[in-house]
């Protein structure tokens, strides 16, 4: 960055809030890339270091037609989603060239993010030790199931997490699912986009430490507690109750009414958290005298009698579309229809506010819309400006730019393989 006097030319994108940030990600499949996504997005330089043959989760579909394929340095949308605006670096980390290239790149960059399993790093000979010894600002940002030992060791730290197990462990899903069932797991991967956006938060909040003070920083992110912070709810619920909250349905255990309520042609919500929303409620659904009658006039009375409430509210939604709902008590009352992946293509809002990006794939025959990021800035360039890189695309001007000579660049490509033999 701009306060370290040896900091290499940054090809990040101009204008960016992190132009200037140099980043090494050698993070794979959600939470890691994820995390670096989020830096990536809004101006940083973002290096992905990938093994001999990529990242594995290259291979992960869907593809589009005509898209390369993992063999011929391609990807599948998985890969392409997450890892866009970075570039592309192939470096056999368990080799000493390899290892010893990574090193000198670290002395010169301002971020390290990796999310291997407890104890690689040290066995890479990449312990925090070292790490500082090349660049005593580096911020290391770690990604782990259960933490690292800077966070406090866990019991589990050697135990490999995933997305479900960090939604278990975390409570999530032991307050989601129909009430009175069993737990549910949430669609999509918040046990690893959760963590995703605290090391996000934590590499900026470390690195703006670091640069004031001049000393680097460790960041232990474990995807369990992330988990765990977002559903802080559970916590202040048990400490002051004594009771576990369960799943809640499509309801909530504070509020009444809100939640998810049955349409004519689907599904609706309505959050309803204050009085004078009821009242406005009741009326616009020419039901005014509900507004009045103790049973309902209160949050905490609509709580007590929920089962009489969502019947209110259900009997209304139910007789009506979506559309016809939306007419009633859009705009007036928080509410908004549960969308499909196709009704969001078709909705205005996402087209408006440009969160439906089109990437390049490089031989398909048309781009691929990845989700943008939602973090606008008025003046900073930031969102989807490049395709997520072939494999080991960017190799020759990243080496180039850390100062390694074409002999060197060369000694570290992948030697070519031996071809086929014919009879």
């Amino acid at each position: 960055m701009s306060g370290t006097d040896d900091r290499i030319g940054n090809p990040g994108v101009p204008g960016g809030a992190l132009e200037g940030l140099r980043v090494i990600d050698l993070t794979m499949m959600l939470a890691g890339p994820y995390a670096s996504m989020m830096l990536a997005d809004q101006g940083a330089d973002v290096i992905k270091v990938e093994p001999p043959g990529g990242d594995g989760t290259r291979r992960i579909g869907p593809h589009l037609p005509g898209g390369l394929t993992q063999d011929e340095g391609g990807y599948g949308g998985y890969f392409a989603s997450i890892n866009r605006n970075k570039r592309s670096l192939v470096l056999d980390l368990k080799s000493e060239t390899g290892l010893a290239a990574l090193k000198r790149m670290v002395a010169r960059a301002d971020i390290l993010i990796e999310n291997y399993r407890h104890g690689v790093m040290e066995r890479l000979g990449l312990d925090d030790a070292t790490l500082w010894a090349a660049n005593p600002q580096l911020v290391h940002v770690s990604i782990r199931g259960f933490g690292d030992s800077a966070g406090g060791d866990s019991p589990y730290a050697d135990w490999p997490a995933y997305d479900p197990v960090s939604q278990a462990m975390g409570g999530l899903m032991g307050i989601t699912g129909p009430r009175g069932g069993p737990p549910t797991k949430v669609g999509p991967g918040v046990g690893d986009i959760a963590p995703a956006m605290f090391a996000a938060f934590g590499a900026l909040a470390a690195t703006f430490r670091a640069h004031r003070t001049g000393q680097g920083e460790r960041v232990d992110i474990s995807m369990v507690d992330s988990v765990l912070a977002m559903c802080e709810r559970i916590i202040f619920q048990y400490s002051a109750s004594g009771t576990s909250p369960v799943p809640e349905g499509n309801g909530h255990p504070l509020l009444s009414p809100f939640g998810l309520f049955e349409a004519a042609d689907g599904f609706v919500t309505i959050a309803i958290p204050k009085d004078d929303f009821w009242a406005r409620f009741v009326k616009l659904i020419g039901r005014p005298e509900l507004a009045k009658v103790p049973e309902f006039a209160t949050n905490t009375a609509r709580l007590k009698n929920a089962a009489a409430v969502e019947e209110v509210v259900t009997g209304w939604t139910r007789a009506r579309s979506r559309a016809e709902i939306a007419g009633v008590i859009g705009g007036q009352i928080p509410f908004g229809p549960v969308m499909t992946a196709e009704d969001i293509f078709a909705d205005p809002h996402f087209h408006a506010r440009g969160m439906l990006a089109e990437v390049p794939i490089s031989g398909a025959e048309r781009p691929l819309h990845v989700a943008n990021t939602p973090v606008r800035m008025a003046h900073a360039a930031h969102g989807v400006r490049q395709p997520a890189p072939l494999t080991d695309e960017h190799a020759d001007a990243i080496l180039t730019e850390f100062g390694f000579t074409p002999d060197e660049i060369a000694g570290l490509r992948p030697a070519p393989a031996d071809p086929p033999q014919t009879e």
